[in-house]
């Protein structure tokens, strides 16, 4: 059964895939260029090679040569949010689309009107003077009376016609030579100029949505280089003790240690939480997006985490990709302690940690009651517990805490309207019964480092009593 979903969502993803790639395609490539120029045939091929670089950057495994996987995934990762913007302004601008025609018909129309021949001329020296791309698509059924050239589907509605005939007033290539003689002539300068205008309109529209989509791709790419915003909330606790508050707890989720990322980026959040001065420092899963013999150097930095009562460590669903455990014995060699369905005491509560919930009918399920079956109840306790869902079994087993990460904050928008349709936290603090559970938009990004309206964080959990 799980092959048969897997399966699905594979041709479904494929689906969107293609269907993205050939609806930017048709909208920057055919419908603004000539068929047989330099510029369709280059924008063919992008379009062609990009989504194979991602699919090859999506599909590198354990195995593959680190510096093959650092050349496939710049391209093949940043490519994909550049698509993502690019489909979504372009979306937008079929909206635009009519009302920028509209505009330029009730402009030519004011010009023809004004009560001599100038309106008229200059709309035909206008269509003269712009070449139509043999093939380019005018967005609507060719004007009555032009003839479209051999190959090109009457849905383009273009004149077969190239810049020089124009220019010298020839009769474009495979035009039908026009009824009536120099009464014609304004009628087919009216049609080209029609052509005309919708080819003006595809142009601006696909140079404004590319160029949205690669100023929102670049600012998001600085952000998550600039490394994240250091957060900070008050949870109070009804078991914690007065004296004990005051505890501060760094939570750092989702650092997805990768080529891309690289040892600097590792560096970067090491210095932020230990700019900080926590208690204790809580990683709560997705370390590293790869194995320890590529990225081991990479996450050594980790080694240099300073807290009074040591950092802690927890599995998220990235490291199940690879080998788990050879990442968990390498976490406990810098110095992070790893709680495999483990608990330790701190002052005034418990922490327990669990393994993460994608790792269900192996040998390292989560084990709530390993971690927190025989703890003292009047204790409060904290559960470090990587994907949000895993509250209802914290709520089941009388967690007061619980910290997570996972869903990014949806990382690119609108992202986060998926992540909360499997979450039942996207962000932030809510409350679950008795439970807290607090998520983290994580530290670093998976896949292209991006994020678009989900800010890179670490969270400082300050610990308050509600005891008077």
């Amino acid at each position: 059964m799980n092959i048969v979903i897997g399966a699905a969502f594979l041709l479904v993803a494929l689906g969107l895939l293609g269907g993205s790639h050939y609806y930017v395609w048709r909208r920057t490539v055919r419908d603004t260029t000539a068929r047989g120029g330099w510029p369709r045939r280059v924008g063919t091929v992008l379009c062609v090679v990009l989504p194979l670089v991602s699919f090859a950057a999506l599909s590198a495994r354990r195995g593959v040569p680190i510096e093959l996987e650092r050349a496939l995934s710049w391209p093949g990762y940043m490519w994909l949010p550049v698509l993502l913007y690019l489909v979504l302004g372009l979306l937008v601008g079929e909206a635009v689309r009519p009302l920028l025609l509209r505009l330029l018909r009730r402009r030519a129309q004011r010009a023809a009107g004004s009560g001599n021949a100038e309106g008229a001329g200059a709309e035909a020296a206008l269509a003269a003077r712009v070449p139509v791309p043999v093939g380019a698509s005018a967005d609507g059924p060719a004007p009555a009376g032009t003839a479209v050239p051999d190959g090109v589907p009457a849905r383009d509605g273009v004149p077969a016609r190239d810049g020089a005939s124009a220019r010298d007033g020839a009769a474009p290539e495979g035009a039908a030579a026009p009824d009536g003689g120099a009464e014609a002539a304004p009628q087919a300068a009216s049609q080209a100029a029609e052509v005309s205008r919708r080819l003006f309109v595809s142009r601006t529209v696909a140079v404004a949505a590319g160029a949205v989509a690669v100023a929102t791709v670049g600012h998001g790419t600085r952000t998550v280089f600039r490394g994240p915003t250091v957060k900070r909330i008050t949870v109070p606790l009804a078991k914690l003790a007065p004296r004990d508050a005051g505890f501060r707890i760094a939570v750092v989720s989702d650092i997805h240690i990768s080529p891309l990322l690289g040892r600097a980026h590792t560096q970067r959040i090491v210095d932020a939480v230990n700019g900080t001065q926590p208690d204790l420092v809580a990683i709560v899963g997705d370390l590293v997006d790869g194995s320890v013999q590529n990225l081991g150097r990479d996450a050594e930095p980790l080694a240099q985490l300073r807290a009074r009562h040591g950092s802690y460590f927890v599995t998220g669903n990235h490291e199940y990709f690879g080998d788990a455990g050879e990442w968990v014995d390498f976490v406990r060699e810098l110095g992070v302690h790893p709680l495999e369905n483990a608990r330790v005491e701190m002052p005034g509560f418990d922490l327990a940690g669990v393994n993460d919930v994608s790792a269900e009918g192996t040998a390292d399920a989560p084990d709530y009651e390993a971690a927190l079956g025989d703890r003292d109840t009047s204790r409060a306790s904290v559960l470090l517990a990587h994907q949000p869902v895993m509250i209802h079994e914290a709520v089941r087993h009388g967690v007061d805490l619980q910290l997570s990460g996972h869903t990014h904050g949806g990382q690119l928008w609108p992202g986060n309207l998926i992540a909360g349709l499997a979450n039942p936290t996207v962000a932030g603090l809510e409350r679950y019964g008795d439970t807290q559970l607090y998520v983290s938009r994580g530290a670093g990004a998976w896949g292209p480092p991006v994020r678009v309206g989900a800010p890179s964080d670490i969270t400082v959990v300050e610990l308050a009593s509600l005891r008077a």
